[in-house]
């Protein structure tokens, strides 16, 4: 069967990571982009491809996860694709927004900045709810010393002391636009913007900052001391000097900007091509957290 892609429809999707394996479609997993394509499948009576804007990893969640696909249904209002693939998706699955996108929007590679919070809770006995979506401790650390360490990452910044060993990332620089804690409650909440992330690597940055706080807390070391700290491991570019991982039910996916207009005008060419419906798709999306 051949089929030739007439629109551009954006999504915008919300998940519960607990029970999937990541956002990348799997052969041994359950996964975000399989569900979803399996969903659309339903729809379009032929398999669609989608594009993510990050593949979350397992067990991470998502309030604003941005995905693509090109469709040939031509006289479907976009927002008609959001009640139509909800009532096909899973629960812990859900399409908040559909909207015409230019014809070469890519989810991935348009991005300007990706958004993660990471929520702490910090009480002595907490609720299970909770726990499903924040990691735990046991005392409230130190909000200055924290942002102290936050800040040190502004900017273009080298992160191979805070990436996986098993990341394939050629460049480990990334650029930071915002990073800092804040309390809500007795909730700390790590905010982190770039232009994109290694795997794993707010996990780590988390994970180090707070091990590195509890260090100087113990020492009755100043804000300084631990800022200086985290500067040290920056520089170090060695993967020993980073703290432990912090878990993966704490993070979530929250927002992705764009640039105004798709940043290579043309790329959607390939879609406007008459093609079967199950040929293989290339161009995996690796911004993985």
């Amino acid at each position: 069967m051949k089929i030739r892609a007439r629109r551009n429809i954006r999504l915008v999707l919300s998940y519960d990571g607990t029970d999937f394996g990541g956002w990348q479609r799997q052969e041994n997993a359950r996964s975000v982009q399989g569900e979803l394509e399996a969903a659309l499948e339903k729809v379009h009576g032929h398999r669609v491809p989608t594009i993510g804007a990050g593949r979350t990893d397992a067990g991470v969640h998502a309030m604003g996860q941005v995905a693509n696909f090109y469709t040939d249904i031509e006289r479907m209002e976009a927002m008609r694709f959001v009640p139509a693939l909800n009532r096909l998706l899973p629960r812990d699955l859900r399409v908040l927004g559909a909207s015409e996108a230019d014809f070469d929007f890519h989810s991935r590679y348009d991005a300007r900045m990706r958004r993660y919070r990471y929520f702490v809770l910090c009480v002595l006995a907490p609720d299970p709810v909770r726990l499903r979506y924040a990691h735990h401790v046991r005392r409230r650390p130190d909000i200055v010393s924290l942002n102290a360490m936050a800040g040190a990452i502004l900017g273009e910044t080298d992160f191979t002391t805070f990436s996986s060993a098993r990341d394939a990332s050629a460049n480990r620089s990334r650029y930071v636009h915002e990073s800092s804690f804040r309390w809500e409650g007795d909730l700390l909440v790590y905010e982190v913007a770039a232009n994109a992330f290694l795997w794993r690597m707010v996990r780590s940055l988390t994970g180090s900052m707070l091990h590195y706080e509890a260090d100087a807390a113990r020492e009755r070391g100043s804000p300084a001391a631990a800022a200086r700290r985290m500067s040290e491991a920056i520089a170090g570019r060695d993967r020993s000097l980073a703290g432990p991982t912090a878990p993966a039910r704490g993070l979530f996916l929250w927002n992705v900007e764009y640039y105004a207009r798709p940043t290579r005008p043309g790329r959607g060419a390939y879609w406007a091509e008459p093609r079967a419906s199950d040929e293989p798709v290339g161009g995996a999306d690796d911004e993985v957290e």
